[in-house]
């Protein structure tokens, strides 16, 4: 793609890097076949070629985002399916984030929507905030109907459909400690407790601590951890993503001069995406690009982290997986075999769903902001993911598992879950009362 900036543009290292990843695309239109507001809206402008246009028009003219860029920019799920499509290496991930920089800087959103970016950044990132905001839910249920009269409160009655109908208890486990090895001592490791994840299902963190100390590695839930950024680095308030991640970075350095560490484990693909992004986030500030960078390295998931310890093969169970691959997981981290081999060594069978690269409508926080876009990706990957007739979902993301819960009866949980199980731990207890093919 042809440019035209300006040597004065191109002195702002972020133009320039934008421009550079504008030059990349050839127009070739592969990425629009994979896109999922593509396939759902039909809309050019709707698809990442469409949208690269509208961000090079306006970063190139130097002007504020107007009502039109601001539309198609929001509709992008940041699933990265394009990314992972893309022939001539179109870095889409960080020319979006760019542009969603931009917008925020230059744009003044209707006071409604506004309104609503403001609550979710003031709420989703702090897990004391977001309980209190999920009790509250329950009491605003009732006001549901006359809230869908309203314009502007979409995304609230959004909020309302996600809500769990109970809350988790906190986890003692979610407290800054040590969890020794129970057996040899194979490793020592961080564990990312999260924001979201930890009040709505704290027994994700829970069976990987457990997994991990059978497996004899030590694992450290540090003092002092924030919410990794991503929520509101999508939402293009970086100030405040760049604040988390180098609150994190700090915490995370001290645990690795106290006695190292062999990795970052991280139990939700979406910050995992994010955090293994930090070394690009942070690769302007002095004080923090080479440690942001140790920290990008040592981030795993959990499924990459367990491929590494080479595990034990079980005989089949007779149990039949239905494998979600969140869009983070596959597309933002490259993470595709390892959670699945992991599973069919555990004793399940797995199976793919159809259109497996297409994203179930969760993205952060994604399935409040655009609740119809969302609502049509979920209800076809519900159903992709039950015409494989399987037992039961696993995936690695708590914003999938959260939203496919709400389309479906089959139940979902995380793939340590199952790992858990698998390798000496109880039944997970959202399997209690399910009919299997086997135990």
């Amino acid at each position: 793609m042809q440019t035209n900036f300006t040597p004065a543009q191109l002195a702002d290292p972020h133009v320039a890097e934008s421009e550079a990843i504008l030059r990349k695309c050839v127009h070739c239109g592969f990425c629009t076949a994979t896109c999922p507001t593509y396939v759902t809206l039909g809309n050019e402008l709707d698809s990442p070629r469409g949208r690269i246009y509208l961000i090079k028009d306006m970063l190139e003219n130097g002007r504020p985002a107007d009502a039109e860029v601001v539309t198609h920019i929001d509709r992008c799920l940041s699933c990265l399916a394009c990314v992972t499509t893309c022939p001539s290496g179109v870095d889409y991930m960080h020319l979006v984030d760019h542009a969603r920089i931009h917008i925020e800087k230059t744009y003044k959103r209707p006071v409604m929507n506004r309104l609503t970016r403001s609550v979710l950044a003031a709420v989703l990132p702090y897990p004391g905030r977001f309980r209190l905001a999920l009790k509250l839910a329950r009491m605003g249920q009732p006001f549901k109907g006359l809230m869908k009269r309203i314009p502007g409160l979409n995304p609230f009655v959004a909020m309302l459909d996600l809500a769990p109908r109970s809350i988790p208890a906190p986890s003692p486990l979610a407290k800054p400690g040590r969890h020794q090895p129970q057996a040899e001592r194979r490793g020592r490791v961080a564990i990312l407790t999260g924001c979201a994840q930890p009040v709505l299902d704290p027994a994700i963190n829970e069976a990987t601590i457990r997994l991990l100390a059978r497996l004899g590695v030590e694992v450290v839930v540090p003092e002092g951890e924030v919410c990794c950024g991503s929520l509101v680095h999508h939402m293009g308030r970086e100030e405040q993503a760049l604040a988390g991640a180098r609150a994190n970075i700090d915490v995370w350095m001290r645990e690795i001069e106290a006695g190292g560490l062999d990795a970052i484990i991280i139990t939700a693909s979406g910050c995992g995406t994010t955090i293994k992004d930090y070394g690009h986030m942070l690769r302007l500030d002095p004080a923090y690009a080479d440690k942001a960078a140790r920290i990008s390295a040592l981030a795993k998931d959990i499924t990459e982290y367990l491929a590494s310890l080479d595990l034990p093969s079980h005989m089949p169970r007779g149990i039949t997986v239905a494998y979600h691959s969140a869009c983070s997981m596959q597309h933002g981290q490259r993470i595709t075999m390892a959670p699945k081999l992991l599973l069919k060594a555990a004793g399940f069978t797995v199976r793919d769903p159809a259109e497996g690269h297409l994203c179930c409508g969760s993205a952060g926080t994604y399935n409040i902001m655009q609740p119809e876009i969302s609502g049509e990706l979920k209800a076809r990957k519900v159903r992709n993911l039950e015409a494989t007739k399987a037992d039961i979902i696993a995936t690695g993301n708590i914003g999938c598992i959260t939203q496919i819960a709400t389309g479906t009866d089959m139940p979902i949980l995380h793939t340590v879950e199952l790992l858990d199980w698998a390798y000496g731990g109880e039944m997970p207890a959202k399997l209690k009362g399910f009919k299997l093919t086997a135990g």
